[in-house]
């Protein structure tokens, strides 16, 4: 997800003066890149005020804390492990930018409807909440204070709204390849829509911009019918393959219980295995258009990163820039010496990138990791409720 925007662009108004808030540039090929900007990079701390980001930190633990809850009381406990490496597979395939013809952007898959067919609603949607934490803490991507934001739009809009009232009626009358295309790239695109026109109610409420309403979204609902397509198609791949070699794991998604026959092991050390490939070695393949917000801010400000100097953001972002080990999903040494050079005709592709090998490898595994500590957690709560029931 690193759109570049027209390189014809001619901008005439900053996209942001810290002491000042944000403002836009009115042209049509700025109006472009900073749509770009707001969802295929996830929401950035600075385009949200604090007001809404707690509002929507709010809304996003009670989303997790009724997922959880669910979870604990109908979900078989042997579908955590299928959490985490399907976590860290959607983790290593939102690395795989691709082209948006005609635009010099890129996208990538959001995967919730993905991981709500495989794994039900609730456990996608705190898998989902899982990776964005794992992008916003180790990799920086994502704002912190935008947190709730990004797992509202992409989590519970998608889990909770595009998944059972759109994937599911598609496929009321029973799975076969066409359904669950039509099924497939519907949802997908439904996902995106809510989550774009999200945005604009986010930035809006929180004063951030001096789009006009009603041209705002009428920018942001196109541009990103593109990439709800091809999300679709890719997801609609996925299940397609998996429910005719394994329909088993469509029924599980359906029921939130492993059958007992179900050969759990080999599900997982394939999945895994399509992760450690698509993070290591496919992420080289990954289009390398940068994404709007580096490359509009470093054309006006010399900058390529926004930037705050006040409050709360500038707290959130400190904090942000020292725990991230790998930023931009880079080395920190190579991410210096990134900035330093200016030169774009020194890009190959592919590129043979360890540093994204390594941040896919890590976030995959941080990925489980925490997927394992949710199921410990789950224990412990179904212990404690069967004492107090006892």
């Amino acid at each position: 997800m690193k759109p570049e925007g027209f390189k014809d662009a001619r901008l005439r108004k900053p996209l942001i003066r810290p002491m000042k808030g944000l403002e836009i540039d009115y042209t049509l090929h700025g109006l472009f890149i900073f749509i770009w900007e707001l969802i295929i990079m996830h929401m950035a701390d600075a385009l949200i005020s604090p007001a809404v980001g707690g509002t929507m930190w709010a809304a996003a633990a009670g989303a997790a804390a009724y997922s959880m809850k669910k979870i604990r009381d109908d979900m078989d406990e042997k579908r955590i492990p299928l959490m985490g490496v399907m976590g860290a597979f959607v983790f290593a395939a939102q690395m795989i930018n691709f082209s948006i013809p005609g635009t010099g952007s890129s996208g990538h898959i959001g995967g919730g409807i993905l991981l709500s067919v495989l794994l039900g609603p609730y456990a996608a949607m705190l898998t989902m909440a899982s990776v964005l934490l794992i992008q916003a803490l180790f990799f920086a991507d994502g704002g912190l204070l935008a947190y709730g934001c990004n797992v509202f739009n992409l989590g519970v809009l998608t889990c909770f709204i595009a998944y059972p009232l759109v994937y599911r009626i598609f496929i009321r009358k029973g799975y076969s390849v066409k359904r669950i295309f039509t099924a497939s790239i519907f949802s997908a695109v439904a996902g995106l829509q809510l989550g774009a026109f999200s945005v604009v109610l986010e930035t809006l409420f929180s004063g951030k911009t001096e789009l006009p309403f009603g041209t705002f979204v009428m920018l942001m609902q196109p541009i990103h019918l593109a990439v709800g397509i091809v999300e679709g198609l890719v997801t609609a791949a996925v299940v397609s393959f998996l429910w005719k070699a394994r329909p088993e794991i469509i029924a599980m998604g359906d029921s939130g219980q492993v059958p007992g026959s179900m050969p759990m092991k080999r599900i997982l050390i394939g999945f895994a295995a399509a992760a450690v490939i698509t993070g290591g070695i496919l992420s080289w393949f990954a289009s390398s258009d940068p994404d709007g917000l580096e490359w509009s801010v470093a054309k006006l400000s010399g900058r390529d990163t926004l930037a705050v100097s006040y409050g709360i953001h500038r707290v959130f972002s400190e904090f942000q820039s020292r725990i991230a080990i790998m930023p931009d999903y880079s080395f920190r040494d190579s991410e210096r010496m990134k900035k330093q050079n200016t030169d774009p005709g020194k890009e190959q592709w592919p590129a043979a990138n360890g540093a994204a090998s390594a941040a896919g490898l890590i976030g995959g595994f941080a990925t489980i990791a925490l997927a394992v500590l949710l199921g410990l957690l789950f224990s412990i709560l179904k212990r404690i409720k069967k004492r107090t029931s006892s």
